[in-house]
Parts: structure tokens; C-alpha cells; sequence
């Protein structure tokens, strides 16, 4: 069943009238993978600038719980739940703090500072927000972008299980199945957020260089007990030829079991500089779903020197017949 929504609804998704205006156009959606797909596609290359600035503007600041005035009420809502994991772990000092850095960044940037916070404490959103002040200016406005699209993302998720909520009211246990739904979309939205690095990034690391995590959209929450396996390639070629047998050129480094949150386990060591390289790394879906479509995925990226201090978060998207991945940060 294709799914539609008008675009009042898709403006609270996403503050960008240009955006809502878009996805009206394009609906209906035979799945919410397509709708992801189509908005991920009108965001980068369709809204400009200025419908950036103003999807931005929609967003109340980080450890504030109400949001400007020209956003929807459905749009304030999300906002604050999205932040509720930040608001429980405040304190009176941290959210001083937060608020001071909040007006630093705006008045270097000319934007309130966005992240996805979902299922973020106050202390993560702070060193985000410190970490990512010292960027130029383009290079954070990117930024703010993606960081705009994760949540754009986690919104639409949530409007396309209100639709199937509304569509099993004759089911008398639908209150219960909608309770489910929203328990899944948070969960999901406590995932499908990344801290990103920057090769300026001066700290010692600590967490590993390459990290990631499994989940499964058919279900709404995380995927457990897959196997993980992380390679690189040592061939007699500078990199893997597609289509060409690997003839043992890749070199195993590390592999791990993701756990109930759907994360792997230390894949390589913790060190402030990983090796550049071509890198691979496999998911034993197979196992996790004998009846799925895909026996195992790999993933194959590539570090590059002037890479070596960044973390690389590779995470996957799982539905029944397909997959998504993207580089986190």
C-alpha cells in the first residue's frame, strides 16, 4: 500500500518549505524506505541555502524545551522527546554550560547548533558542541546539514507508523501496537546518530577507529547476535579489482558479535591514528535471517591518509529484502 502525506505534516519533518512542498509532490511512497530515499535526494540537491537556514531556524536550542514560534506543534512535540534523554541527564551547571556554548557557536556560525540528540546525555551534546566550534564555518554548515537529515529521518519514520497504527484500528490490541511502534522508533532513534570527526581532532581517541552498529527497520529496533568480521586488503594490487576474485588478499583484523543494542564489540584496537587503507567489513545477515534475502553483506571503504584520525562509524540499515548503509561520522 503506497503511503502519502500532505505537507503540512512533511514541513514538521523538516522545517524547509521547499523540502515539505517536494515530498508532497513525490508521495505517495510504496514503502518508507523510498520515502527516505526521495527526501534524502530532495534535501542535498533540490532545498538551497536558504531552505537550509530555514529548516535549521525550526529546531528550539539544544537543552531548551520550547521551540520558536513559527514551528509546528507537532514539530515542538518531536523536539522535546528528542531531547529527553539530554534533559534527564542535565544539571543546573551543565545546562549553564550548554547554554553559553550554545550562544558561542551561534554567534560564530549564525545558526543554532544542531545534532541528532536522540538518546544523547548532556555531557556527548556539550563535547559535540565543543568539539565541532572549532570548524570553519562551510565545513560545519555541512555538517548541521547531515545532522538535519538524520533527524528529518528519524520524523519521517515516526509519521509512517502513525499511518499504520491509524490503518489496524479494527485490531483490538491496537493501543498496544502503536505503544510498540513509538518504543521502536525511539530505540531507533537512540541509534542512528554518530559524533562526528574531523582530522583536526587533537584528543586521544577513545573508542576505535572503525565502529558500527546493526538495525533492523522491519522491527524497529536494534539487531543482535550478528556476526561481525573486519579485513584489509593486502593484495599484490594497490586496491580490489571488482569482479576479480580476492585470491586471499584480505588481511582478517578483527571480528565481534553485535549485542542487544545492535553494536559490535572492539573489531581493532584503539589507536590515535588508523592505518590507511582499504578496508572491509562483513555482517553475517544469513544467519541472523535464514529466510532474508541476503546470505551476508560486506562493505568495502577506503581510509585515506589525510583520514587516518577520523572515526569511521559504518552503520546498517536491515529490512527483509534490502539493506542501507552510509558513513556515519
Amino acid at each position: 500500500m503506497e503511503v502519502g502525506f500532505d505537507e503540512k505534516e512533511y514541513l514538521s519533518c523538516c522545517g524547509s518549505t521547499r523540502f515539505a512542498k517536494d515530498m508532497a509532490l513525490a508521495s505517495p511512497f510504496s514503502s518508507l524506505e523510498h520515502a527516505l530515499s526521495v527526501a534524502r535526494d530532495i534535501w542535498f540537491n533540490n532545498v538551497d541555502v536558504n531552505g537550509w537556514l530555514q529548516a535549521f531556524s525550526s529546531h528550539p536550542q539544544i537543552g531548551q524545551t520550547h521551540s520558536p514560534s513559527h514551528a509546528s506543534q507537532t514539530s515542538a512535540q518531536w523536539s522535546k522527546g528528542e531531547q529527553s534523554t539530554a534533559l534527564a541527564t542535565a544539571t543546573g551547571s551543565s545546562l549553564q554550560e550548554l547554554s553559553e556554548w550554545n550562544a558561542r557557536y551561534r554567534q560564530k556560525f549564525g545558526f543554532v547548533f544542531l545534532i541528532c540528540a536522540s538518546g544523547r546525555s548532556t555531557d556527548e551534546i556539550l563535547a559535540e558542541l565543543k568539539r565541532r566550534y572549532t570548524n570553519r564555518p562551510i565545513v560545519e554548515f555541512e555538517i548541521a546539514a547531515q545532522e538535519q537529515m538524520k533527524i528529518t529521518e528519524l520524523r519521517l519514520a515516526k509519521l509512517f507508523s502513525s499511518r499504520e497504527n491509524i490503518s489496524s484500528t479494527t485490531d483490538k490490541y491496537s493501543t498496544t501496537v502503536a505503544k510498540k511502534a513509538e518504543d521502536r522508533i525511539s530505540i531507533i532513534g537512540g541509534h542512528v546518530t554518530a559524533a562526528s570527526e574531523t582530522s583536526t581532532g587533537k584528543s586521544p581517541r577513545t573508542r576505535p577507529p572503525i565502529t558500527t552498529h546493526v538495525l533492523d527497520v522491519s522491527q524497529g529496533s536494534p539487531a543482535a547476535g550478528i556476526e561481525v568480521l573486519l579485513e584489509v586488503w593486502r593484495g599484490t594490487q594497490a586496491r580490489p579489482t571488482f569482479g576479480a576474485a580476492d585470491g586471499g588478499s584480505w588481511l582478517f583484523i578483527g571480528s565481534s558479535v553485535t549485542n542487544s543494542d545492535g553494536r559490535s564489540g572492539q573489531l581493532l584496537s584503539i589507536v590515535d591514528e588508523v592505518n590507511p587503507g582499504i578496508y572491509r567489513i562483513s555482517f553475517n545477515t544469513g544467519r541472523y535471517n535464514p529466510s532474508g534475502f541476503f546470505p551476508y553483506v560486506s562493505i568495502v571503504f577506503e581510509i585515506k591518509e589525510s583520514q587516518k584520525r577520523e572515526h569511521f562509524h559504518v552503520p546498517l540499515l536491515l529490512s527483509p529484502f534490502s539493506f542501507n548503509t552510509y558513513r556515519g561520522s
